[in-house]
């Protein structure tokens, strides 16, 4: 597919879609974080990916690198100081210290977003995969760079929200702004990608579109008529769904909004969180998508030969989760994988069919046309409110250790809800078997810089 946007294109690529530099973030002891018993967020599901994705040789397709820590300093770029301290220096064994405890309120810290062994650790391997992934794309050293590990969308600036604690995607975007004018930002994770759009909703240098839930269902935000307000007008585009959304409903909204966004906004890059919990099937997601119609989201943007960030988010049933990531590498390398599941160390997970696509299961998808017409066309006629191109005030490059100023945050705040009631929650088979964790050095990793990997076929337990 040709350009569609005008906005900055490949060298490195004609207009086949077909050939693309990825790199790609993987921290191997990520795995090992353990959020709780009955807990449904399970990093596990990142390491039984890139298991699938060794085993099926994507590895060899892609330059594979280890993220260095993001350090307290860069995560400050966006966190408050005093948020930071806390996660930095809380564990299980000092909460009950009342110099602990009594900020875990203040924090949103202990339900939905519990305090495990290695929680700053967990964070800054996220963080610095993702902020490693925009050094990237900044320095033209990839087209596509992923972090499955990222995607955190949920996490604001003094908060822990909905299992995030800190926002990878924020980071990773204000490092993007360093060099590139305009940054599209799309989620496609069933819940509203809230941590993100408060983040970049007073400033037109970055526009968010979240295709997600509404209605009665975590976290409350996303409604259609939230656009972003002062220079942020109409940059932030919300797309409410219902329950049951199809491959078919989804297309014919996504490609569509997509398109008018790459042709007005014209983005220097782009960031797509990969939220697995839209997939059929999902524990807390309500969505019907295949893992193909999942990943025609990543093929479409691919298509506009900008450079682009694909990272993580959301995904329950983790057998699922690792389907679809696994597949996504493979679309972002230009390949077709082998239905049939080569043998791994997870096999078993995979049963009864061993297959890397799953069919969506028969439920009712009440996204009826009339509706989803009504809000393409609402959201066509925000994006005609939109200048073309916008110029964006950008006199200098930031150095590497300079951030842009973010603008003022001018969100309502909105009223919270829980994103799980562990009462409820069923675990599969051997999924809440507790891992080790293993001890970091926290404070001497430089972020800026990647270590590449030599990848096993067969990876540590």
């Amino acid at each position: 597919m040709e350009d569609g946007g005008g906005g900055a294109s490949l060298a490195s690529s004609g207009t086949d879609a077909k050939k693309r530099r990825v790199s790609y973030f993987y921290e191997p002891t990520i795995g090992d974080y353990y959020y709780g018993q009955g807990h449904p967020m399970k990093p596990h599901r990142i390491r039984m990916a890139h298991n699938l994705i060794v085993h099926y040789g994507l590895h060899r397709r892609m330059e594979i690198s280890r993220p260095f820590l993001a350090a307290p300093a860069d995560v400050r770029l966006f966190h408050s100081p005093d948020y930071v301290d806390f996660l930095s220096s809380v564990s299980p064994s000092t909460l009950a210290d009342s110099s602990f405890s009594r900020h875990l309120k203040r924090f949103n810290v202990g339900e939905d977003c519990p305090v495990f062994d290695g929680l700053f650790a967990f964070c800054q391997a996220s963080a610095g995969g993702s902020i490693g992934a925009a050094v990237k794309l900044n320095r033209s050293d990839a087209d596509i760079a992923i972090n499955w590990a990222g995607g955190l969308h949920h996490a604001k600036k003094s908060e822990a929200s909905g299992f995030c604690y800190v926002n990878d995607i924020v980071l990773g975007i204000l490092e993007l702004l360093k060099v590139h004018r305009r940054v599209l930002y799309v989620d496609i994770d069933v819940h509203h990608g809230d941590g993100v759009e408060e983040a970049f909703y007073t400033t037109d240098r970055v526009m968010t579109v979240s295709f997600h839930k509404f209605g009665e269902f975590f976290p409350g935000t996303g409604h259609i008529k939230d656009i972003g307000v002062g220079p942020g007008k109409n940059y932030a585009l919300n797309v409410p769904l219902n329950d049951g959304l199809d491959d078919e409903s989804f297309r014919g909204l996504f490609q569509p909004i997509i398109q008018k966004v790459m042709e007005l906004y014209q983005p220097d890059a782009v960031v797509l969180q990969c939220g697995a919990d839209s997939l059929s099937g999902d524990r807390l997601g309500c969505f019907n998508l295949s893992v193909k119609g999942h990943a025609d989201c990543l093929r479409f943007l691919r298509s506009f030969n900008v450079p682009l960030m694909v990272l993580g988010g959301g995904g329950y049933t983790i057998r699922n989760v690792a389907r679809c990531w696994c597949y996504e590498t493979a679309v972002a390398v230009g390949v077709e994988p082998d239905n049939k599941l080569p043998y791994n160390e997870y096999f078993e997970y995979f049963g009864p069919d061993y297959t890397l696509h799953v069919e969506p299961c028969n439920m009712e998808n009440m996204n009826n046309p009339k509706d989803m017409e009504k809000i393409r066309t609402t959201l066509l006629e925000q994006l005609s409110r939109l200048p073309h191109a916008p110029s964006v005030p950008f006199q200098t490059t930031p150095s590497t250790t300079q951030v842009p100023e973010e603008g003022e945050e001018g969100i309502d705040q909105r009223p919270k809800q829980r994103i799980w009631n562990g009462e409820h929650y069923d675990s599969d088979i051997d999924e809440d078997e507790k891992p080790r964790i293993r001890s970091f050095d926290t404070d001497t990793h430089p972020v800026v810089k990647t270590e590449t990997m030599d990848v096993k076929d067969e990876m540590e337990e």
